[in-house]
């Protein structure tokens, strides 16, 4: 199966081109907090010619969904949909929690891992599962110490772009984490690996924002005119 995965949920503008009966065969991540618009199509392009597929010689293609950026998400949605639409392949989407966490799952550990990614105002999106990939607590939007009290399940692997949070506000009197990795995007290999996994059917490319996004689109002016007028 080939599968092109696309990431632009967070700090990253990435790409990656999966044979699962090879491995990735080409791939490229920038570092970028902004400017996801004008950096995909030409990586994309990029990635696709080093792994020498055609688009409509893939199987899939995968976007990752959130929680992240509403307009990075937006960027890596429509460019997967569009190149799905074109080729006439499937399009999937998956979670920015579920990317962070697989790596941590797939070694099996006993430890459980606690998937954190940045939400502000003293909030974290988290999800929380077993070493062998058992749901342990939904995702969901939380205070940090609603996401630290998840510590009840044994010392933790964490992993996300708020993984340190959670590290520096940890409670001394219950055991440390297990493990802290950092990352400010997650890692375009599981998410390609990920997209080969997952039901198409169960797995829908929308965002997944966990809350309302801060950004709204604007009101229609004419619309807007045409109330005041009739009042």
């Amino acid at each position: 199966m080939l599968i092109l995965a696309i990431d632009t949920a967070l700090d990253a503008c990435a790409a990656a081109v999966l044979d699962t009966s090879a491995g990735v065969i080409a791939q490229e991540s920038l570092a970028m907090k902004r400017g996801h618009a004008e950096a995909l199509m030409p990586l994309i392009a990029r990635v696709m010619k080093a792994s020498g597929v055609a688009f409509t010689a893939l199987d899939r293609v995968t976007a990752t969904t959130g929680p992240g950026s509403f307009t990075g998400l937006r960027v890596g949605l429509s460019a997967a949909r569009g190149i799905a639409l074109a080729a006439g392949k499937p399009v999937i989407g998956v979670t920015t929690l579920t990317a962070f966490a697989a790596p941590m799952v797939s070694e099996n550990d006993e430890h459980p891992v606690i998937a954190a990614i940045d939400a502000r105002h003293d909030h974290v999106y988290f999800h929380m599962v077993a070493g062998d990939g058992r749901s342990l607590i939904k995702p969901r939007v939380a205070p940090i110490a609603e996401a630290i009290d998840a510590a009840g399940f044994g010392a933790p692997h964490l992993v996300g772009n708020a993984a340190k949070i959670l590290a520096d506000r940890w409670p001394v009197d219950v055991p440390p984490p297990f493990k802290v990795d950092q990352l400010s995007a997650p890692d375009i290999t599981w998410v390609a690996w990920l997209g080969a996994a997952v039901d198409p059917d169960s797995s829908p490319a929308r965002p997944y924002y966990l809350r309302a996004p801060d950004v709204k689109p604007p009101k229609d002016p004419l619309s807007s005119a045409a109330r005041s007028s009739a009042s």
